[in-house]
């Protein structure tokens, strides 16, 4: 069985013998055995474990608990529990291909704003049917009104209704959040968009690109979602083979 020192660790995967330590720390790879000098020593296992931690924290977009998600699926890796590990990785993928699904939806709901072309008709739904619907958590959606993103009507009742124009627009407010801009940030947009739907909203976002609109936003969100999705394929093969060589 071939076996490594920190250093000749670093050499392979590329990063800095710190780096190694700080995985070690975190439990993010097994704790190695040490020599009697106290020189750690490392193993294959180590090796292929440092390679998955570094194409599964490659793709820094990571938003809604996605970046939880993986994270916990390298520490179960490093148990040795790869079907555990193999699970998670899976509805790691699922949740990708929403966020991306939802990102180009986006893109579609902003284009029919500024065409023009956007109706609402006669759905109403309460706020828990909306939490269901769009995957939103209640205290998120009552964050966000509570932050102005967004005014609902009220029934005589006072319970709220949520109208397709609603909906709609936390479609778009929660592509942005998983971009990562801020709620002053959206309200923003939101605001302009709604005083004027053929608006120039170049710059509204006020990102370091002042060029940024909500359709490059969300054309950028999807690249990297993509880009993960690529990654999370990746990883279960890495998964598999481990599996196989280590169970």
């Amino acid at each position: 069985m071939n076996t490594y020192k920190t250093a000749e660790v670093a050499a392979i995967i590329g990063i800095h013998p710190n780096t190694v330590r700080l995985y070690e720390k975190l439990k993010l790879i097994p704790k190695p055995e040490r020599l009697s000098n106290g020189y750690r020593v490392f193993t294959e296992f180590h090796i292929k474990q440092c390679n998955l931690i570094r194409l599964a924290f490659q793709i820094e977009v990571l938003q809604n608990g996605l970046r939880k998600k993986i994270a916990q699926m390298i520490t179960v890796s490093a148990t040795g529990d790869f079907d555990t590990a193999i699970a998670l990785t899976k509805n790691y993928l699922e949740q990708l291909g929403r966020e991306r699904r939802n990102a180009e939806e986006a893109i579609e709901i902003v284009k029919e704003i500024l065409s023009g072309s956007i109706e609402e008709n006669s759905r109403h739904l309460k706020r828990k049917d909306v939490s269901e619907l769009l995957d939103i958590s209640m205290d998120t959606l009552r964050n966000w009104e509570m932050n102005g993103l967004l005014t609902v009507k009220r029934k005589n009742n006072g319970y709220r209704i949520y109208t397709d124009v609603d909906i709609q627009r936390l479609k778009i407010i929660r592509s942005l959040r998983c971009a990562n801009y801020s709620l002053e940030s959206i309200l923003r947009l939101l605001q302009q968009l709604s005083q004027n739907p053929n608006t120039d909203i170049r710059a509204t976002l006020n990102t370091p690109k002042r060029t940024d609109n909500i359709i490059s936003v969300c054309d950028r969100l999807i690249v990297s979602l993509l880009a993960a999705e690529k990654n999370a394929i990746a990883i279960l093969d890495m998964l598999h083979d481990m599996k196989i060589e280590f169970s």
